[in-house]
C-alpha cells in the first residue's frame, strides 16, 4: 500500500518522540506508550467543498496513513435529526450520527478498516485480536476481504450476534470464559503462531479512522456545541478529538467542539481518572450489562482524559437502566436503530442537558446497531412491563 503524502512519522504519546513513519509498526513505543501518526497538514489542500463532497472513509486519505485501503463504503454514516430529542433536552438541534449503518453495524468498521489495510501492507497472513464483540465481527469481515486469516477472542458475555457473525464472515472465534480481560488473557496465552496484531493502540493505525467522523459532522456544516461519544476503550474518543484538531489546523473549524465521553456507573476508569488527576487505573470489579463498554483497563485511557479536557469536555458516568432507557427513548422517536452502547451516549447528553444554553446543537454518536443488544433493550422494556 502507497502511504499518503502527509505522513510524518509515528510518534510517542507519552515522550513527544518521533520515530519513523512506518505504519506496520505494533505495540507501544520505548516508554511504553501508544504511538500515534502525524502529518504535515501544510500538504493537504481542504477545503469546506471537499469535506461536503466526501463519502466514505477512504476519501479523506490525505490524513490517513495510507493513500487507499481495504474498504467494504464504511463511513459516510447519516446525521440524523432527532426534533423530539432536542425538544425533551431543551435544547435547538440534536442530531444522531449513526456509526449502526456501517458495513458490519458498528463505528469499528472505521478502524478496523484502517488496521487490516497494515496487515496487508506488512505481508501478513494471520491477523488477530480480543474483542469485546463488534470488532471481533468487524476484524473478521475486513480480513475475509482481504483473504487474511483472523482470530477474534472474545467473553462469553459478548453478543450472540457478534459470536455468529464472526465465523460467517469466515473469522475463527474463540470464547473466553468471564469478561474482556479474560478474553485479552486468552489471546495472549492461547494463540501460537505468529500473528499481526489489530488491537486498539498496539496497531497504530486503528484510531485513526475515527477522525473521519469528525471531518464527516464539518461536512455536513455540523460544528456541534458538544458530541456525545461512549469511551470504551478509548480509541473513538481519541480519534475523533484528533480529527477536529486536524480541522482546527486546517483552519476549518473556529473552534473544538466539547467532546463528552461516557461510561458506565459501574465500568469507569477513565472517569473516575478525569475527575481524580490521576492516571487511569484498572477498575477492580467491572459490573455493566453494556458490554462493548464494559473494559476496565482500557489502552485508550489517559489519552481520552488529555483529548476531552483540551476541547472542554469531560467524562461522565451513566447508569444502565438511563443508559438502556435512552437508547429505547432513540429508536421510538428517531427510528435509528440505537444499540446500547450508543444509549450510554444519549443518555450522557440528558443528563448534562441543563449546562447548554436552548439555541444549542448537540451530537450524539450510535457506535453500534442496536440489532446487535436487541435482547438487552427488549428486555429492558419487559422489565417495565412491556
Amino acid at each position: 500500500m502507497d502511504q499518503s503524502d502527509a505522513f510524518r512519522a509515528l510518534r510517542c504519546t507519552a515522550t513527544g518522540e518521533e520515530l519513523a513513519a512506518d505504519p506496520t509498526r505494533t505495540g507501544p513505543s520505548e516508554a511504553g506508550a501508544p504511538v500515534d501518526p502525524v502529518y504535515d497538514v501544510d500538504v493537504v489542500d481542504w477545503d469546506h467543498a471537499f469535506l461536503a463532497g466526501a463519502r466514505s472513509v477512504w476519501d479523506f486519505a490525505d490524513l490517513l496513513p495510507f493513500e487507499s485501503g481495504v474498504s467494504a463504503a464504511e463511513g459516510g454514516t447519516p446525521l440524523v435529526d432527532a426534533p423530539a430529542l432536542a425538544d425533551e433536552l431543551g435544547v435547538d438541534s440534536l442530531f444522531v450520527k449513526d456509526e449502526g449503518r456501517n458495513p458490519t453495524g458498528t463505528v469499528l468498521d472505521r478502524g478496523l478498516s484502517l488496521a487490516v489495510t497494515a496487515a496487508v501492507d506488512a505481508g501478513a497472513d494471520l491477523v488477530a485480536h480480543a474483542s469485546a464483540g463488534n470488532s471481533g465481527q468487524s476484524g473478521a469481515a475486513y480480513a475475509g476481504r482481504a483473504s487474511l486469516r483472523s482470530y477474534a477472542f472474545v467473553p462469553s458475555r459478548a453478543p450472540f450476534p457478534n459470536k455468529a457473525m464472526t465465523n460467517v464472515h469466515g473469522g475463527d472465534m474463540r470464547v473466553a470464559g468471564g469478561r474482556y480481560p479474560d478474553a485479552v488473557e486468552a489471546l495472549q496465552t492461547q494463540l501460537k503462531s505468529d500473528w499481526f496484531t489489530l488491537q486498539e493502540f498496539d496497531n497504530p493505525v486503528r484510531h485513526e479512522g475515527y477522525k473521519t467522523i469528525a471531518y464527516e459532522l464539518v461536512g455536513e456544516g455540523c460544528v456541534p456545541d458538544a458530541v456525545f461519544v461512549p469511551a470504551s476503550t478509548g480509541e473513538v474518543v481519541y480519534g475523533l478529538v484528533k480529527g477536529f484538531r486536524e480541522l482546527d489546523e486546517l483552519g476549518l473549524v473556529d473552534d473544538l467542539p466539547r467532546v463528552v465521553a461516557a461510561q458506565p456507573t459501574g465500568c469507569a476508569p477513565i472517569a473516575a481518572a478525569f475527575d481524580s488527576g490521576r492516571e487511569v487505573e484498572a477498575w477492580n470489579q467491572p459490573d455493566t450489562i453494556v458490554g462493548e463498554l464494559e473494559i476496565p483497563d482500557p489502552k485508550g485511557g489517559d489519552l481520552v482524559v488529555d483529548a476531552v479536557d483540551a476541547t472542554g469536555g469531560r467524562v461522565v458516568t451513566v447508569d444502565d437502566d438511563a443508559t438502556l432507557g435512552s437508547a429505547v427513548a432513540a429508536a421510538q422517536t428517531t427510528a435509528v436503530d440505537v444499540g446500547s452502547a450508543g444509549g450510554a451516549a444519549a443518555a450522557a447528553a440528558d443528563a448534562l442537558a441543563d449546562e447548554f444554553d436552548e439555541d444549542a446543537t448537540l451530537v450524539v454518536v450510535n457506535t453500534e446497531a442496536g440489532v446487535k443488544t436487541a435482547d438487552i433493550l427488549r428486555s429492558h422494556l419487559m422489565g417495565q412491563g412491556i
